[in-house]
């Protein structure tokens, strides 16, 4: 039986989450500790992990980061009792795959996990069609190893940084509007969080981007969004 970790320290949130995770045949691991959550994820293997923001010891914005920094891709569903936009946007950024605000429904709760696992299944599907290299000029992209040279030398992107620069380099001279990579790479439509496009971006550049002020990869198509430089 597959397992599912829940990181909330509301026992009776927790427990309630436990009993519909049963019914779709999922073991639970529960913690109620942002460390010791932590080391549960590292150290075993999960479906997925709801992670709440709010945790003894350590936050889930710190949990979140240190899961990716340690190259696990097990898809993370943020809980957060806050509203404020920010929260949402740093989960996001940091790596989470999508968030839900308290007080939740259940039903709204099990459809966006779900949808998050639909997501990671179909990327796991299509990743042997991605198992290519990827060059243009001093830029490599090694997609199966999820490696970024620049001029030979390692460049180390976030997860999302380098999914997003794989689907633009996939697709040279398309352009794509904020709303389209955010569904295209994040997978799902996050209204109102275009910017979150935009700080990726920015940090991408800066990576890669000899001049980030006259890019040559990662070019702007004015009103419209981003596209990758024709070949």
């Amino acid at each position: 039986m597959e397992k599912a970790l829940i990181i909330e320290d509301d026992k009776d949130i927790s427990e309630l989450i436990s009993i519909h995770l049963a019914d779709m045949d999922l073991e639970v691991d529960k913690s109620f500790d942002g460390k010791d959550g932590l080391m549960k994820a590292l150290n075993n293997t999960y479906r997925f992990i709801l992670l709440d923001i709010r945790l003894p010891s350590l936050d889930g914005f710190e949990v979140c980061k240190r899961i990716r920094m340690e190259k696990v891709t097990t898809p993370i569903l943020m809980l957060t009792s806050k509203s404020e936009e920010i929260d949402k946007v740093l989960g996001l950024e940091i790596g989470a795959d999508d968030y839900i605000s308290k007080p939740f429904g259940i039903r709204e709760l099990l459809a966006r996990i779900k949808a998050v696992l639909r997501r990671y299944d179909q990327s796991l599907l299509t990743k042997g069609e991605e198992e290519k290299e990827i060059r243009f000029d001093k830029l490599y992209i090694n997609v199966g190893m999820r490696i970024v040279e620049v001029n030979g030398e390692r460049i180390e992107l976030s997860p999302k940084e380098f999914d997003l620069l794989v689907h633009l380099a996939s697709n040279p001279g398309k352009t794509y509007s904020r709303m389209n990579l955010l569904n295209k790479v994040w997978g799902y439509e996050f209204d109102g969080f275009e910017h979150t496009v935009n700080s990726h971006i920015n940090r991408l550049r800066s990576k890669i981007e000899k001049n980030m002020n006259q890019p040559e990869y990662i070019l702007t198509t004015w009103g419209v969004g981003y596209k990758f430089r024709e070949v």
